[in-house]
């Protein structure tokens, strides 16, 4: 049973090795010169002039779960469509009852107000 295993397990030791070799590498040979200006805390050129723990506005959650609600939409759409005769019914009802779900989300999303933009 070992031995089906031993190809992979050799190939994520020499991963790691190779890996790790360019990471040590990186740090023995690289220049290592710090200066105040390296140091500095960097933002689009300015120093930050606000605290990094400030609010956002909950329509940016939104906005994100209503993205990630049709890229799932999408992502098992295709693959369902293409094994449709294969599954048969209860795939039908399986792909109904995640479509309702994600339509729940949608309307969550209509109804506190992320699709409106001032």
């Amino acid at each position: 049973m070992l031995e089906n295993y031993l190809p992979i397990l050799i190939f994520i030791g020499i991963g790691l090795v190779v890996g790790g070799g360019m990471i040590a590498a990186g740090f023995l040979l690289g220049p290592h010169k710090p200066d105040s200006e390296k140091l500095t805390s960097y933002e689009c050129g300015f120093d930050a002039f606000e605290d990094a723990r400030m609010k956002f506005d909950v329509r940016y959650y939104l906005v994100a779960i209503l993205f990630i609600i049709f890229d799932l939409e999408i992502a098992f759409l295709f693959p369902w469509a293409v094994v449709l005769r294969d599954i048969g019914m209860f795939g039908f009802l399986a792909m109904v009852m995640f479509l309702g779900i994600l339509v729940i989300g949608f309307i969550y999303e209509w109804k506190k107000g992320a699709l409106q933009w001032e």
